[in-house]
């Protein structure tokens, strides 16, 4: 499920990237000094009270005709309009300002809910007399924060907890699969949507970029329910120069966050590139059951040996995800689109499965008595137990004597292993190491 999105905002300078930074629990944003070191959108995940919820730092904004100011206030503005909740930071030293009171009448017309964060608060105890100064922003009860302290981020939290979108209940289990459809632009992800609900829901054009937004289509049949999501295109930043599609390519990495499965879908005639490498490292990260689907199969010229060829390469390219089945389609006919179905429903199977705490031991003897576990310096690697941790992944966690000796191979190995019983075909696997009275 999609998270609710908290933008930061603000004027530069006021300390949003080292708020969002203590938020986040990381240092992702650049902190300085300079105003105007953020300038594009920067996400990070957070947790709070159980939700969890992505934040957006964004650069300040502030009046001005330079390209890069209006730029970063383009930025702001669709970080703005995404978003569910919005954060605004002012700074208690400078007092409320002229953009202050300009960037408070922007959010108001917005419409959005807004937590007034007044910044640098670092002293303990009662608040200078000048904070209540900001009551005149119009915008509620401010908060005080410190961001270099983290004095009162959990009142801010509180603040931004109390307008989150409340949790959609969750559906039964296999009732409905979502599948998101990925790719570099004109791969055809629009065409194959638009065949498998039977309407036009997306525009088709030949321009790279047409659809900017991802759209939801519900699909019933033999196989199921599905919710097909088409996504924007996601090409090479530097390709990326419309404001816009920045915009689409956040959308489409939420797409992703909330499908079940994703379809990596690949142009035929231009084969595998580095974009598409990139898209499928995505839905790698997030933990997804993935399919590589080749598209335009129908007009690309072959033999009887075109299809086992282009197979093995495929296998080459994507050697970091070994377990992805690849089938050839034709958006365009419907080639090979019951087929598409049946491996959407199997790898979504295969991401979803659980398997015994006794099965898994049975088969972690049977590894360590072939392959011995790892020594170092005389000392060998003892694996206690295994246990299946949860799945949307498939997570197993190994109790050893030593984690620093659990090398990777050995992981790789009892994961073949793993596979070769269960099969787990289209999913990642992800193993977690626990020394012996480690919680």
């Amino acid at each position: 499920m999609a998270k609710p999105v908290v933008a930061v905002v603000g004027r530069p300078n006021v300390g949003k990237s080292t708020l969002f930074n203590k938020l986040i629990g990381r240092r992702l944003s650049i902190v300085d000094d300079t105003p105007g070191v953020t300038r594009d959108r920067i996400y990070g995940d957070a947790e709070w009270r159980g939700r969890k919820i992505m934040l957006v730092d964004t650069g300040g904004i502030e009046p001005g005709d330079d390209v890069i100011l209006s730029g970063m206030r383009a930025q702001a503005q669709l970080a703005i309009e995404m978003a569910n909740v919005i954060i605004f930071v002012t700074d208690l030293q400078s007092g409320v300002t002229a953009a202050d009171s300009e960037i408070a009448a922007m959010l108001q017309k917005s419409g959005k809910p807004v937590v007034l964060c007044v910044n640098k608060c670092d002293s303990i105890g009662e608040v200078p007399p000048e904070f209540y100064e900001f009551y005149n922003l119009g915008l509620g009860d401010p908060i005080a924060v410190s961001s270099v302290h983290g004095h009162g981020t959990g009142d801010l939290l509180d603040a931004v907890f109390e307008h989150l979108p409340e949790e959609p209940e969750q559906e039964e289990e296999g009732e409905t699969v979502s599948v998101a459809v990925i790719g570099k632009p004109n791969a055809g992800k629009s065409s194959l949507v638009n065949r498998i609900a039977g309407e036009e829901r997306s525009i088709v054009s030949d321009v790279a970029g047409t659809t900017r937004d991802a759209i939801d289509s519900l699909v019933e049949n033999k196989y199921g329910r599905f919710n097909f999501i088409d996504t924007a295109g996601l090409r090479r930043k530097s390709r990326i120069d419309n404001q816009i599609e920045k915009y689409s390519v956040l959308r489409a990495k939420m797409a992703i966050e909330r499908a079940d499965v994703c379809v990596i879908l690949l142009d035929g005639q231009d084969g595998f590139t580095e974009q598409d490498s990139k898209v499928a490292g995505l839905a790698l990260e997030q933990g997804k059951a993935c399919i590589i689907a080749v598209n335009k199969w129908d007009i690309v010229e072959k033999n009887g040996k075109t299809m086992d060829a282009y197979r093995k390469q495929l296998m080459k390219d994507f050697s970091f995800m070994p377990y992805a089945p690849i089938v050839f389609i034709s958006a365009k006919t419907g080639q090979r689109l019951d087929r598409l179905f049946e491996l959407i429903r199997y790898v979504h199977s295969q991401n979803t499965m659980r398997i015994s705490t006794g099965m898994l031991n049975d088969i972690l003897a049977d590894a360590t008595a072939r392959v011995q576990p790892p020594t170092d310096k005389g000392r060998r690697l003892k694996i206690y137990y295994m246990t299946q941790a949860s799945t949307k992944p498939p997570t197993f966690v190994c109790f050893c004597n030593r984690a620093d000796l659990f090398h990777f191979s050995y992981q790789r190995y009892l994961e073949n292993q793993i596979r070769s019983t269960f099969g787990l075909e289209g999913t990642p696997v992800r193993f977690v190491i626990r020394e012996r009275g480690e919680k």
